[in-house]
């Protein structure tokens, strides 16, 4: 069979709707892979007969309620011959399939309420997983049979060796430990950054790869051997050729490179920035998964090779890429300094070689190819870097005043964001963090930093405070008033602001705000006795209350305006959400209660399928649901698990944060309620589940509103008790204080901890066996807020 020598590309498989995440090769049937993605699946893949050298999908594997980011094949037994597959996804379980049926054989659950983000399988069946949850565990005949507690931080690579017993797992905390027993037996150091991927070379050695840009070569006593350098980004995976011990990577650089006796050979670039995860086939071809969603086949066999047309339509879609100047190894970019495309001319050094050439106003970037012996282009570059201009900028085809590169030193390269003096910088902030699926936390950073890089060319009334992207109310700045008077209106319960030591209330005495309402309830250490508990248990459901109808409904009017013709709101039905918002709010006669007609159009609205601009409704959701008629017609026993499940979709990890929010604070309001708290009660395992991956979410308002959840469920199950439930509450306060800063979220936790412990000696040792006393211990002392400190000191008696 005739070889080139150098990787070209097979066939593309476009089989997938969103990133490919993970592959494997299959056991069977021959010549066979597997592949997982982020659209929830994973599919089989099996040669076609020649001279076709594409691939067909055989089966399609779907179980997974979330993202699926890693798959392993288990090796065959005498009960399962073809061997099982084995998935795992960010629904925090691993679900195992056979080659016969497209739903779970069965399903593993024990990682708790996160990513499992990587699998290995051993001899016997063993199965090794891990997870953001910091752990690895041992599977095998379907049972967790150890838990090895990794690190503080992600475990985002596993893999058993050949010699049996002997496991390892990379993290990141930099490091990569060696397990034996279920005990860590030694730690190997010298990545600066997390550890993304692992691969066995042999009983004594194995690979890793870094977000550091650099792969390490190591033996299993410790020493490192080798280190490779060549990527310029983060790598994400590693794939060992079959007896032998070269090998392939791939990473953020949008480039899968191929390794030959300690050296790179060969670049291939990808027109997709993440380039996830690699494999290589039996017959050492290589598959790749991208994040355009398409696995890539590549081969040295020019018998297998693609043919010249799809060749070349491979190399015009990556010439028709755009790059960011920091995206690869392109460096700091001077128009004026770069050659002509007379440099082309010039033969390039290595294979891989960037060169970048400007042709009028633009920049070009090329790659020397060995195999072609020529420079093969691989994209535009967009702006140089740290670029800004005041003049009209083009970008992505359309005009804009100013295009900022923008580094949020998260994972991934520099990005764009363009920008007109007419945008609103909050909403444009918003939407910048949505597109490039950044944390929230990073909205105010991004909107002022448009403001003061525009110099103040900013279109439009001024709104005090800022306008709230999501609302379109008055946006919340600690220690301001959305009134003017007093210390400021609470954005989470629409009363007065608890400020220690001040008054929202002119008669009622200083000092005697309730935390939670602003009412005259609470008392200064000085003015009650020491022993007095007014923290918890707290039975009373906390709800978010504020609300600014006009301003919704003007938000509702402009989003419908941009949204497509086919799914804008009549006006009828603009009119009948404002008439209800009305009522809810209480603007109208009290007498006047929401028609079924308008509480059913609401509940159809909320389905709106512009996912981006439907806040608005949400919003209206959120203070309607507190109306005794609507609570009882969505939160029924017809209606209310559809409602449910449909805040719960909302409230995905990837979703709009805005609309997580507004999800959490309806779910709140629900409490409200008694058809709510009986809904809310029955579907407790589902919600909180949901509602703690949004620990995660980098945002102190969702952190607020997931606080407030968990404390009116602590609330229903002091009155109602129930073990299962409160150890659930515990696990989710728990694990949220691990990640949530905001000193509000913190206390409402803490509040909900102690409401759950309260007057329960089971649940008081069920908290000192999660370790709870010493994780919180911390905030013993705080003094500002005071009632921060105080409210720990409770708990932390309760646990004594």
């Amino acid at each position: 069979m005739a070889s080139s020598n150098s990787f070209k590309l097979r066939c593309s498989i476009p089989g997938h709707e969103m990133d490919v995440r993970g592959l494997a090769t299959a056991i069977f049937p021959e010549g066979a892979f597997v592949s997982v993605s982020r659209d929830r699946t994973g599919r089989v893949w099996v040669p076609n007969s020649s001279p076709d050298t594409g691939f067909s999908e055989m089966h399609c594997m779907s179980g997974h309620s979330n993202f699926v980011s890693c798959v392993c094949v288990i090796a065959p037994s005498e009960t399962y011959p073809r061997g099982l597959f084995a998935t795992g996804g960010n629904d925090n379980n691993i679900c195992v399939f056979t080659l016969d049926q497209p739903q779970p054989l069965y399903t593993l659950e024990g990682h708790k309420n996160t990513a499992v983000c990587t699998l290995s399988s051993g001899k016997f069946g063993t199965l090794l997983s891990g997870s953001w949850d910091t752990t690895a565990k041992v599977w095998l005949n379907e049972k967790c049979m150890m838990t090895l507690q990794v690190c503080t931080e992600n475990v985002w690579a596993v893999t058993i060796l050949p010699e049996q017993g002997l496991m390892l797992s990379g993290s990141a905390d930099k490091t990569i430990k060696l397990w034996k027993a279920g005990r860590c037996e030694r730690t190997f150091t010298g990545h600066e950054d997390c550890v993304r991927g692992l691969a066995v070379i042999s009983n004594t050695e194995f690979l890793s790869c870094s977000n550091d840009t650099s792969i390490r070569r190591w033996q299993v006593t410790g020493e490192c051997i080798q280190v490779y350098y060549s990527h310029t980004n983060y790598i994400y995976s590693l794939a060992v050729f079959p007896d032998s011990q070269d090998f392939i990577s791939t990473g953020e650089d949008r480039s899968l490179r191929i390794w030959r006796q300690g050296e790179c050979c060969q670049t291939i670039r990808f027109p997709a920035q993440s380039v996830w995860c690699c494999c290589v086939l039996p017959n050492g071809d290589i598959a790749v998964g991208a994040s355009d969603g398409i696995i890539r086949i590549f081969t040295e066999s020019e018998d297998r090779m693609a043919s010249a047309e799809d060749l070349q339509a491979f190399e015009d879609e990556l010439s028709k890429a755009t790059i960011d100047p920091k995206t690869g190894d392109l460096g700091d970019i001077k128009l004026e300094d770069l050659p002509g495309r007379e440099h082309l001319n010039e033969p390039g050094n290595r294979d891989g070689q960037t060169r970048l050439i400007k042709d009028g106003q633009k920049v070009e970037a090329y790659q020397w190819s060995v195999s072609d012996g020529r420079w093969v282009k691989i994209g535009d570059v967009v702006g140089g870097s740290n670029q800004q201009t005041s003049k009209s900028v083009m970008y992505e085809g359309k005009e804009y005043d100013y295009v900022f590169t923008i580094d949020m030193n998260e994972e991934g390269p520099s990005m764009k964001l363009p920008y007109n003096v007419t945008d609103d910088p909050w909403l444009v902030a918003h939407n910048f963090l949505q597109r490039n699926d950044l944390s929230p936390m990073f909205l105010d950073q991004v909107a002022n930093f448009i403001i003061e890089n525009t110099k103040g060319h900013v279109v439009g009334p001024a709104q005090i405070g800022g306008g709230d992207p999501f609302t379109g109310g008055s946006r919340y700045v600690p220690g301001s008033s959305n009134d003017g008077s007093g210390f400021g209106a609470d954005p989470f319960t629409g009363a007065g602001r608890y400020i220690p030591g001040s008054s929202s209330n002119a008669s009622a005495p200083s000092g005697v705000a309730d935390p939670f309402t602003g009412k005259g309830a609470y008392s200064s250490a000085a003015q009650r006795q020491t022993s007095t508990n007014i923290y918890f248990p707290k039975t009373d459901g906390v709800t978010f209350e504020q609300a600014n109808a006009p301003q919704i409904i003007a938000k509702l009017k402009e989003l419908n305006e941009g949204a497509p013709q086919e799914h804008k709101l009549s006006d009828d039905t603009m009119g009948s959400l404002e008439q209800l918002l009305l009522v809810v709010c209480g603007a109208n006669s009290p007498e006047t209660p929401p028609t079924i007609q308008q509480i059913s159009l609401l509940w159809k609205v909320s389905h709106w399928p512009e996912v981006d601009i439907v806040f608005p409704v949400l919003d209206i959701l959120r203070l309607a649901v507190r109306h005794p008629q609507v609570n009882e017609s969505l939160c029924g026993e017809a209606e209310g698990v559809q409602l449910c499940n449909h805040l719960l979709s909302l409230m995905r990890p990837d979703g709009r944060p805005a609309n997580q929010l507004l999800a959490l604070r309806t779910l709140c309001n629900s409490f409200s309620g008694r058809h709510g708290r009986a809904l809310l009660v029955s579907q407790r395992e589902a919600v909180l589940s949901r509602a703690a991956d949004l620990a995660a979410v980098f945002n102190k308002n969702i952190h607020i509103a997931l606080a407030t959840l968990v404390l009116n469920y602590a609330g229903c199950f002091h009155i109602q008790p129930d073990l299962d439930a409160k150890a659930q509450c515990l696990s989710v306060a728990s694990r949220a204080l691990e990640t949530v800063q905001d000193k509000e979220a913190i206390f409402r936790l803490l509040v909900a901890l102690g409401t759950t412990v309260a007057s329960d000696q089971t649940a008081q040792d069920l908290a000192r066996s999660l370790g709870v006393g010493s994780q919180i211990s911390k905030y013993s002392t705080v003094s500002e807020p005071s009632k921060l400190g105080e409210c720990c000191q409770l708990v932390l008696k309760e646990l004594q």
